[in-house]
Parts: C-alpha cells; sequence; structure tokens
C-alpha cells in the first residue's frame, strides 16, 4: 500500500516511476502484477474528443462610465450575462447570432462558442457588444470593444460533464443519411461513428471511481485544473463487465481550469454539419498507484472494452433503448466492424494520438515535479441514475 503523500515526497525529489497508461499494459505483463504495483507510482491517462458540455465564465473589468452587461455577445455568439455586472458564460455549443442553423438542412454551423474559445485561448482579438437598461450605479447602457485574453481579469473554463466514462456507437439504419453530434451517418448501416479514447482515457482505468474524485487534479488542455463535482448526467448505475468497465455511458466529471495557462491546440471549436457547434478539448489524468487493484484496472485493454451499438435514425431520438449489439474498442479502432451480418467501415470523433500525446505531456510533468497529485476529499457516486424528463401535466406526479 502506497499514500498520496508517499507519491508526492518521490515527485518531488524526481524519484517516481511514471508511465502512461498504454505504456503499464505491457510493464505489467513483464513484471508481474505484484512486482509492478511495488515499482509503479502513477499512471497518465487521457482523452481527446468532443465535449459539449464546456464553457467558460469571463470577467470584462469596469469601463468609465460603469455597466452591468444584461446582455452580451462575443463574435457575435452570445453569452450570459444574468449574473454579477461584468462576469458572463459562454457555452461551447452557442450558435453565432443569425446563424441560419438547420433552416436550410443540413446546416454548416461555422461559428459558435467553442471557437469563440479556442481563439480567446489563442490569444487572438475578439469583439465584445453588450448592452443595459442602466441603473443608478450602472449607467453606461451599451458598449462595443475589442479584448483579447489579457485584457480579461479571469477567464475560467467551468465545464459541467467531461470525460464520458464510455459511450454510444452511432449508427443509422434508416434510408436517408443523418447528422448527430457523432458526426454524418450514412444510409443503411454504411458507416457507425464512435467517441473515446479507449483503454487510454480516464474513468475507464478507474472504473469504480477509487482515485478520480472532486478535488482531484486534472490537465485540462495544459491547466492544472481540478474535478469540481460529479458530472451532470453521471449515472454510475449501469451494466458493467466482469471487469468492473461500463458497457454504456456511466460516469462524468465537471472540471474547471485557468483559460490563460491553456495551450489553443487542445482548445478547439468545431463544426458538426447538421448539428451545431462543440468544443473538442484535452484531458489528462494521473492515476495513483495505491495498491495492486487500482494498477490491475490500469491495464484494462481496447478489447476488454465494450460500447452499445444504437440506432441514432430511431432508437436513440426515440429513447427505446434498443441496442443492435456491443463492439469492443479494438475492433472499433480496426476500421471495420459487422454489425447484424454486415461489415461497417468505422470512425472516431476521438483522437486517440492526441489522448497519447497527453499522457506523455502528463507523464513528463509529473516526473519534472511539476505536477503533483491530489487526494479526492469526495468520491463520486458509485450507484447513481440519470432521470429521463417526462412530459407532464401541471400537477401530475411522476
Amino acid at each position: 500500500m502506497k499514500t498520496y503523500e508517499e507519491i508526492n515526497r518521490k515527485i518531488a525529489s524526481g524519484k517516481a516511476v511514471v508511465l502512461t497508461a498504454d505504456e503499464v499494459i505491457d510493464y505489467v505483463d513483464q513484471k508481474g502484477l505484484d512486482k509492478a504495483a511495488a515499482e509503479v507510482d502513477v499512471v497518465t491517462t487521457a482523452t481527446f474528443g468532443p465535449m459539449c458540455s464546456s464553457g467558460c465564465f469571463l470577467n470584462f473589468g469596469h469601463s468609465k462610465p460603469k455597466m452591468r452587461m444584461t446582455e452580451a455577445w462575443i463574435d457575435d455568439v452570445m453569452a450570459y450575462g444574468g449574473i454579477a455586472a461584468v462576469d458572463v458564460y459562454l457555452g461551447a455549443t452557442q450558435l453565432k447570432q443569425n446563424d441560419p442553423a438547420n433552416k436550410y438542412y443540413p446546416g454548416d454551423f461555422l461559428f459558435g462558442g467553442g471557437h469563440v474559445m479556442e481563439k480567446l485561448v489563442a490569444g487572438e482579438e475578439l469583439e465584445l457588444s453588450a448592452r443595459s437598461y442602466g441603473t443608478d450605479e450602472y449607467p453606461l447602457k451599451e458598449i462595443r470593444t475589442y479584448f483579447t485574453i489579457d485584457d480579461l481579469n479571469q477567464a475560467i473554463m467551468t465545464n459541467p460533464r467531461n470525460c464520458y466514462q464510455n459511450y454510444n456507437v452511432a449508427i443509422n439504419c434508416s434510408d436517408k443519411p443523418i447528422y448527430t453530434y457523432l458526426g454524418e451517418l450514412k444510409p443503411k448501416m454504411k458507416n457507425l461513428t464512435y467517441c473515446s479514447a479507449g483503454q487510454l482515457s480516464p474513468l475507464l482505468n478507474d472504473p469504480l471511481y477509487r482515485t478520480i474524485g472532486v478535488g482531484t487534479s486534472v490537465w485540462l488542455a495544459g491547466s492544472h485544473g481540478h474535478v469540481y463535482a460529479p458530472g451532470t448526467q453521471h449515472a454510475s448505475d449501469c451494466l458493467r463487465g466482469d471487469n468492473d468497465v461500463p458497457m454504456e455511458g456511466a460516469g462524468t466529471l465537471a472540471l474547471t481550469g485557468d483559460m490563460k495557462e491553456m495551450d489553443s491546440e487542445f482548445v478547439r471549436g468545431v463544426s458538426l454539419k447538421g448539428y451545431g457547434v462543440s468544443l473538442a478539448l484535452g484531458v489528462g489524468v494521473p492515476i495513483p498507484i495505491l495498491d495492486k487493484e487500482i494498477l490491475r484496472y490500469c491495464t484494462v485493454r481496447d478489447s476488454e472494452i465494450f460500447a452499445e451499438v444504437i440506432d441514432y435514425s430511431t432508437a436513440y431520438p426515440e429513447r427505446h433503448g434498443d441496442i443492435l449489439g456491443r463492439q469492443s474498442y479494438a475492433d472499433l479502432r480496426s476500421g471495420r466492424v459487422e454489425v447484424n451480418g454486415k461489415k461497417v467501415t468505422t470512425g472516431s470523433l476521438s483522437s486517440y494520438s492526441k489522448a497519447f500525446e497527453i499522457s506523455e505531456r502528463l507523464k513528463e510533468e509529473i516526473k519534472k515535479g511539476d505536477f503533483l497529485l491530489s487526494m479526492p476529499f469526495q468520491r463520486l457516486p458509485v450507484s447513481q441514475r440519470m432521470s429521463p424528463l417526462d412530459v407532464k401535466t401541471q400537477g401530475e406526479k411522476r
């Protein structure tokens, strides 16, 4: 058994043994679980892909005369102003003002909140326009100006739901193409898409949340952030394999970090034809090897992780709950799988190579003593379900 304090002392002294989730599999095969658990201190996990439930709080400071921003737009993308005078919250999926959306289906969705966040982290200039009704202490009613991230007092990424533990594989059984947050799905099951870093992904290496919890330090697009809550839609009471790895969505993380410390390479605006805009984000999470059971979970392979195949033309939008089977991430990454007796081409919205790069970068930061681990002060719920939205009449009980 090891403790966080012992591991952090080894990190600070430059003596910690740190491996990526990719490397540790072969290491355990060669050394054996007991010996490897005694030697390895940290395993780095990572993921990179679209995470729609992301956004940021921005503070502009006060103009002269002062203004309470009740409506605000950044590069014509609306930000929420229903908080303090010069604080706004910008969501990753917010569309640009007057975007035709799906009026001319399928829409292109060329620019939105995720793209604004990318420009912000990249240090580019953006336009702020805001309106107000005016008050005695905040008399200014309209403003238009330009700014960069260096002009802001704070730019805090605050994401309600990131790092899905597992996720659906999307396919289209209908006779026409459909456009989803998992990309374009061709008719008659001609392709399928998925979004996970598989054996590199954080919560798949800690399936029962023994080390990843509220307060855990994370590498968030280059900044040193942390988990501030269980993510929205955290649904840990799910179907799991004999290895405790979920076979459906399961856990999520709510993450926050300082955008002024971020690297724009890992904060990228995304346009999804026929669906909208999003934000592709890079996240790395270190797992302390406190005992051999934690290490055993970190040796999970793509061939041992399975995801549900769901028809996004009917079962998903109508919430039928039907699945067409399950596929391992090893098979999904091979490029072709068989679904209902048909060979189907696969494609991923998550970048395995970027996830691997993040796990390596986090590994090097830890080895240099630049990134210490934090013990969570609250465990993520292990038996929580997600409730649906039932459409009811007034006064009707569920």
